[in-house]
């Protein structure tokens, strides 16, 4: 499992996942919250469809978004940028945030299932493909200004349970992803477990 001593939950209320056990634990939404005071993690507030995610460059070990990047334009038109591709900013932001080595842990509804559109604010619908505009040794996303590079550690269909703590044992996995496919109408979401290069 990775050593990760800090870890940024991107959207995480005031619930932020931490899959990995980082020792310390940060989130980044753009809710605002009345008191950050005893909330056992550190907080940041950021539109991350407008903003980048407010750290330093290689700051964290591992970054995770559950049920989150469905929630980012592919394409938008902002008042600060004018056109632009949210989405492709924020895997740019992802990648300069974690540390050489790091992880980026991504769940989230995919197409073919109904979740991925039953939802009226997913706006990016996410394929078993779109990990590749930001994989291997020139990503595709380079044409739309993705100026990273990950290494797919894992690029499959998943059920959300499954992800949080990352390393429960592997019988209890298979048992959920079965009751998905025979009661639930199949796996439902995209795993991305993506490793800056």
């Amino acid at each position: 499992m990775l050593q990760c001593k800090r870890h940024l939950d991107l959207g995480c209320g005031l619930s932020p996942r931490n899959p990995y056990g980082a020792h310390e634990s940060f989130g980044c939404d753009i809710r605002e919250i009345d008191s950050l005071d005893d909330l056992g993690f550190t907080y940041r507030k950021a539109n991350l469809i407008e903003e980048p995610i407010p750290y330093d460059d290689g700051f964290f070990d591992s970054v995770s978004a559950f049920d989150f990047i469905e929630h980012i334009p592919r394409q938008s038109f902002t008042t600060s940028k004018g056109h632009c591709n949210p989405f492709i900013d924020l895997m740019n932001e992802i990648y300069r945030v974690l540390r050489p080595g790091g992880v980026f842990l991504a769940i989230t509804p995919a197409y073919p299932n109904v979740s991925a559109f039953t939802d009226p604010t997913h706006v990016n619908t996410i394929t078993e493909h779109t990990h590749e505009y930001f994989c291997g040794t020139e990503p595709m996303g380079r044409i739309y200004g993705f100026t990273g590079k990950f290494e797919a550690l894992t690029a499959k269909r998943e059920t959300g349970s499954n992800v949080d703590p990352i390393d429960q044992p592997e019988f209890r996995k298979m048992m959920r992803r079965l009751h998905r496919r025979l009661f639930r109408g199949g796996l439902s979401h995209m795993l991305w477990e993506l490793k800056k290069a």
